[in-house]
C-alpha cells in the first residue's frame, strides 16, 4: 500500500510509529496480502503443555452421562457387596465410612481440574475473540484501501472526463467563431 504511514494515520488516527501490536500486525499482512485468518483450535492447542491436555481429557470425561452412569453403577455394586454378599466379612460395612472418603477425595480432586479446565476455555474464547478482532480489523483495512482504489480511479475518469468536456468546449467554441457560420 503506497504511503504506508499516511494510510495508518488515515485509518487509525495516528501514525505508524504510535500504532501497537496488532494493529501493524494487521497493516503488514494487508500491505504484504497475506490472509490473517488461522485455525484457532490448533493455534491453541499447540500452545497447551501435557497437563493442560490431561486436565482437558479428565474435565471431559468426568462431565459426562457415561462417566455418572458408570459411578452410579460402581456406587450400586459397592452398596450391594458391602450389604448383601458381605454380610459378615464386608471391608466398609453400613454407613459406608470408607466409600465416603472414596468420594470426598474425588470431589477434592475432580472440582481444581475442572475449574483449571473452565480457566482454559475461557483463555480459548479470549484468544479465539482476539483473532475475531485481528480479521475483523484486517477486514476493515482493506474495504479502506479499496475504497481509496475506487476513488482514485472515479478522481481520474472526472479529471479525465473535464479534459475532455473542455476540449469539445474549445472545439465548439471555434467551431461557431469561425467564418461562414449562420
Amino acid at each position: 500500500m503506497p504511503h504506508f504511514n499516511n494510510f495508518s494515520q488515515q485509518l487509525f488516527g495516528k501514525p505508524l510509529s504510535e500504532l501497537g501490536e496488532i494493529e501493524r500486525r494487521i497493516l503488514a499482512h494487508a500491505r504484504e496480502r497475506r490472509p490473517l485468518t488461522t485455525d484457532t483450535n490448533a493455534a491453541f492447542a499447540a500452545r497447551q503443555t501435557f497437563g493442560d491436555r490431561l486436565a482437558d481429557s479428565i474435565a471431559r470425561v468426568g462431565g459426562s452421562w457415561t462417566f455418572i452412569l458408570a459411578f452410579c453403577g460402581f456406587l450400586v455394586c459397592w452398596v450391594i457387596v458391602n450389604s448383601l454378599l458381605l454380610l459378615a466379612g464386608a471391608f466398609d460395612p453400613y454407613p459406608y465410612i470408607f466409600l465416603n472418603l472414596v468420594l470426598s477425595m474425588l470431589a477434592a480432586l475432580q472440582a481444581p481440574i475442572i475449574m483449571m479446565s473452565q480457566n482454559r476455555q475461557a483463555e480459548r474464547d479470549r484468544f479465539a475473540a482476539s483473532k475475531d478482532y485481528e480479521v475483523n480489523l484486517k477486514s476493515e483495512v482493506e474495504l479502506i484501501a479499496l475504497h481509496h482504489k475506487v476513488d482514485d480511479v472515479l478522481l481520474r475518469e472526472i479529471s479525465e472526463l473535464r479534459a475532455d468536456l473542455a476540449t469539445l468546449n474549445r472545439q465548439l467554441e471555434q467551431y461557431r467563431s469561425s467564418p461562414g457560420q449562420d
